[in-house]
């Protein structure tokens, strides 16, 4: 990977590939969310994409103290910049599609589409965000305590299922063992940045970008809520449930999930002059 100078910091990317660009932005427990997808040819060998590490992953810079969603967004908009990349088709995850939806807001004509899998806030206030709170309560508790391989494993059973291991295992080789080196960026930066990011109805509407939001067919219910509100809130908006699938859907299924992001691009393809 190669290394870019941007705002004060730098950030750890790999850019390959040939056609419409496509931006991957990992979710915000570890750097190596892309990799199934990339590894899949219908993806690899259609697009050109881009894959980096945030702030306080891998090779890229360390920050001390918050750092919000838009500070997140900010970074991917210089670094499509520095990179000559003027409009982009953007895929995030979980947390990720925060910053997705953020860089839409904030730099419109960078964003080309997006792809918004399993998001992360907004939710309604019902019994099952209750219940996700209570996890979140529970791990940082327990993070807290000076106990950051039980507080990953509680967040872990509560957002990705009893059986998350294998999954991650299977999918991502030794990829629990980044996490538990990542605990100290997701519970002191990436979940306070989650609970302080706002967005509501009226941001929504001003999204004019087609999007294509994600659901594991068998992830939380809570994620499910999240996806019924952008489905009510986005003017242009299309639902793709991911049979079989947990949050952890494109490490568990990622050829169904790369055809899927295909068959989107290829219907909202960039215009000539883009």
């Amino acid at each position: 990977m190669e290394l870019a100078a941007i705002d004060g910091i730098e950030v750890e990317y790999d850019l390959r590939g040939s056609g419409e660009p496509v931006v991957v932005i990992h979710w915000g427990v570890s750097a190596r969310w892309a990799e199934p997808l990339l590894a899949e040819p219908i993806l690899a060998e259609r697009y050109r994409v881009l894959r980096y590490h945030r702030v306080g992953f891998g090779g890229s810079s360390s920050v001390d103290g918050p750092i919000s969603m838009a500070d997140h967004a900010e970074h991917c908009r210089l670094l499509l910049r520095q990179l000559g990349i003027e409009r982009a088709h953007v895929v995030g995850h979980s947390s990720s599609a925060l910053i997705a939806l953020q860089l839409a807001l904030d730099a419109p004509d960078a964003v080309q589409s997006l792809v918004l899998m399993d998001t992360a806030r907004p939710a309604p206030a019902t019994e099952s965000q209750a219940a996700f709170r209570d996890v979140a309560a529970a791990a940082i508790g327990r993070y807290r305590a000076g106990d950051a391989a039980g507080a990953v494993d509680i967040w872990a059973r509560g957002v990705f299922g009893a059986g998350y291991r294998a999954s991650l295992d299977h999918g991502l080789p030794g990829v629990f063992e980044e996490i538990l080196a990542c605990a100290d960026t997701f519970f002191a930066q990436e979940l306070p940045a989650v609970r302080q990011w706002s967005f509501a109805e009226t941001d929504a509407r001003r999204i004019a970008q087609p999007v294509l939001a994600v659901l594991g067919e068998n992830s939380a219910p809570t994620f499910r809520e999240r996806r019924d509100l952008l489905l009510a809130w986005l003017p242009s908006v299309e639902p793709f449930d991911l049979p079989g699938a947990t949050h952890l859907l494109h490490i568990e299924h990622p050829h169904e999930m790369a055809e899927a992001l295909t068959s989107f691009f290829a219907r909202h393809p960039l215009g000539p002059s883009s």
